[in-house]
């Protein structure tokens, strides 16, 4: 029998060959049919019906072997020792003696008596024709029935508690047989269907709609605080799992903050009346923020400062990012705006006069240029990004993440066109980083959770908030929900604390990976099982010749290759100690709100014409209008109309005709 000690399954026999389960249902249902026969027996047959039936029984069974048999039959007699077969009638439940023989469990009933009868007693052995017999106990005794008749119900239950245990005996012997030919698992995760998850797991969180089940394959509810990672190719599926999410967390009224690349969840998230806020300085829906509006202390602008400016992974340059972080810093604690930072970022006289008489004025000394300008070069870079943010008179609301923390209303989208991104990505960081920051404290019981969903987390610069929330963040109530293609993408920024944080999510969603890193990577997080074979070798001979081995081996649940040959839409989920495969469909959600609103329409390049360079002249219709008179133009109009063609030694104006101009348009010689 088995014994499970740490999660592994010993055995102590060996496993018979036999359907063990199908043979103890088969066992099942004749206990069960024997105990209707007994039941129809005891209590629906009559008392004679009861003494006769062995008879009964053998002589409907023994015909086909012989044909007379020696049976004891009933008789009652009178005083005058007349003796006659006992009817139905004539006899009761009872005991009646015998001489030299058991007593009979039957008594004269008292119609008998009256009739004059005294006696009840068995014939001695007398050889009887048995179907003679037989068809006389039918007609006399059972009324016409025969044994089939008699049992039918008792029989038929037995048969149907039969076919109630075979749909599960049956499906078990199979993968118990299955089991003995390719191994069962001792250790390590198992791999299962969403109904099995959800009968296991009985989750009542968050859940995705699969086709393999008409109910949500859900998580449990205390595992929504330990975040989800989805990890997938584009177009795998990703987005539609979020999509999914998505809607749940607006059925519950919770608050979502996503960092939206494509612009795919504002259009068909957003909802102006519910107060989402929309933080794109390119957006026209942006609001008015500085990040001097950010601090509550003045230790808090170092963390700024660390979110815009970003270490290296290595070592050499972290006294250009660390200055400049302590410089911005220092500018941040006189609360200036985005537009007087800017300013302040292109002056470094300007700069020299704020860090008078500190010790910040080393950092950019005149007599060390070469540090000076690496440290002014380095401050500069975020100048760009605070340039594209709008003035407060421009901006219709105002906005700050730490009194946005307090109210939690209404959704943000953190989005950019890809052509812009480059030059957002320094706020974006820094918007998350704040967000984060100021939700890390728990919930008061009116403030409801915020889930931050992070798509494309790889487009981001390193958030050095991002592994304290995955970690700490829990304690808060704020779900994350991290979406990237790979883990190489995120070693890449954030070095060797990437295995960290995505080991810390407690659900994670795999998609198609074809990258063999990335999907090995994948087979690994998924687990390994140790599997136990049995090896059985047949000889030539006698039964006892066989040769049964045991073999354990630790082998991947899922290979890498599964992972990289997925189907789009396909996917494996991983919370605990099961793994369920699943697919899913697209999620058809309308976009019904713009994803990009222009708010800098004088921020396009306009290119005039090349000098030098013909154009063709659009032939406009005649105009109806009188001919206007010639007028000598003005010495303005001549400026604007002119070119001027600069004369030089080598170059002198050329003055083209109107013949002269139209052959450059010709192919060939003009004739």
């Amino acid at each position: 029998m088995p014994d499970s000690k740490w999660g592994r399954k010993e055995t102590i026999v060996w496993p018979p060959h036999q359907p063990i389960y199908t043979l103890g249902a088969v066992c099942l249902a004749v206990i069960a049919a024997g105990l209707f026969v007994y039941l129809r027996f005891a209590f629906a047959l009559s008392p004679l019906e009861r003494f006769y039936l062995p008879t009964y029984i053998k002589t409907s069974i023994v015909p086909t072997i012989r044909s007379t048999g020696k049976y004891q039959v009933l008789l009652i007699a009178n005083e005058e020792r007349r003796a006659s077969y006992a009817r139905e009638e004539d006899v009761q439940d009872g005991s009646t003696l015998q001489s030299n023989a058991k007593p009979i469990p039957l008594a004269l009933s008292d119609a008998a008596r009256r009739r004059g009868m005294e006696y009840l007693y068995r014939s001695a052995p007398t050889v009887f024709q048995n179907t003679a017999l037989n068809g006389y106990l039918q007609h006399q005794v059972y009324d016409g029935q025969g044994l089939i008749d008699i049992f039918k119900w008792p029989l038929s239950f037995g048969a149907l508690a039969l076919l109630l245990q075979l749909p599960f005996s049956i499906p078990k012997d199979i993968r118990r047989r299955k089991e003995m030919k390719y191994g069962r698992r001792l250790k390590g995760p198992v791999l299962v269907t969403p109904k099995e998850f959800n009968k296991a797991i009985q989750g009542t969180g968050i859940g995705l709609r699969v086709d393999q089940s008409r109910e949500l394959l859900r998580v449990p509810l205390r595992a929504e605080d330990q975040h989800f990672e989805i990890i997938g190719d584009t177009g795998s599926g990703k987005t539609t799992i979020i999509m999914q999410m998505l809607r749940q967390i607006q059925a519950r009224r919770h608050s979502a903050i996503l960092y939206d690349p494509a612009c795919e969840f504002i259009e068909r998230f957003y909802d102006e009346s519910r107060g989402d806020i929309v933080l794109n300085p390119l957006d026209r829906r942006c609001p008015y923020w500085g990040p001097s509006e950010e601090l509550v202390r003045r230790a808090e602008a170092r963390t700024v400062a660390a979110s815009l400016f970003q270490p290296t992974n290595d070592k050499k340059g972290e006294f250009f990012i660390e200055s400049p972080q302590k410089i911005f810093a220092h500018l941040l604690l006189e609360l200036p705006t985005p537009q007087q930072l800017v300013q302040w970022m292109s002056h470094p006289e300007e700069i020299d006069r704020r860090v008078k008489n500190t010790e910040l004025a080393s950092l950019i000394d005149p007599s060390a240029p070469q540090q000076r300008s690496g440290v002014l070069g380095s401050l500069s870079l975020v100048a760009d990004s605070f340039r594209l943010l709008p003035k407060k008179d421009d901006a219709k609301t105002e906005w700050t993440a730490r009194e946005w923390s307090k109210n939690r209303q209404g959704w943000i989208f953190i989005t950019s066109q890809p052509a812009e991104r480059e030059a957002l990505r320094p706020l974006h960081s820094l918007w998350i980083d704040m967000l984060v920051l100021r939700l890390l404290s728990a919930p008061t019981s009116e403030q409801h959770p915020v889930w931050f969903v992070l798509d494309e987390l790889a487009s981001l610069q390193k958030l050095p908030q991002l592994h304290t929330a995955i970690t700490e963040n829990r304690k808060s109530r704020n779900p994350i929900v991290l979406g990237f293609q790979g883990k190489a993408q995120l070693e890449v920024i954030y070095g060797h604390l990437a295995e960290v944080m995505l080991s810390q999510p407690a659900t994670k969603i795999f998609l198609k990976t074809t990258e063999p890193n990335a999907a090995e990577w994948v087979s690994r997080a998924i687990g390994k099982v140790e599997i136990e074979r049995m090896k059985e070798t047949h000889f030539d001979g006698s039964r006892a010749g066989r040769n049964f081995s045991l073999d354990r081996q630790t082998e991947p649940l899922v290979l890498d290759s599964e992972i990289s040959g997925l189907e789009n839409l396909h996917a494996y989920l991983k919370h605990g100690n099961y793994v369920a495969r699943f697919s899913f469909s697209v999620l058809d959600v309308p976009a019904t709100k713009p994803k990009f609103i222009e708010r800098l329409e004088d921020d396009f390049i306009v290119r005039e014409p090349r000098q030098g360079v013909p154009t063709l002249a659009k032939i406009e219709p005649p105009s109806m209008a009188p001919p206007r008179t010639a007028s000598k133009p003005t010495e303005a109009s001549q400026i604007h109309t002119t070119p001027q063609v600069p004369t030089t030694p080598e170059t002198k104006p050329v003055t083209e005709t109107r013949e002269e101009r139209q052959t450059e348009f010709t192919f060939g010689p003009r004739f």
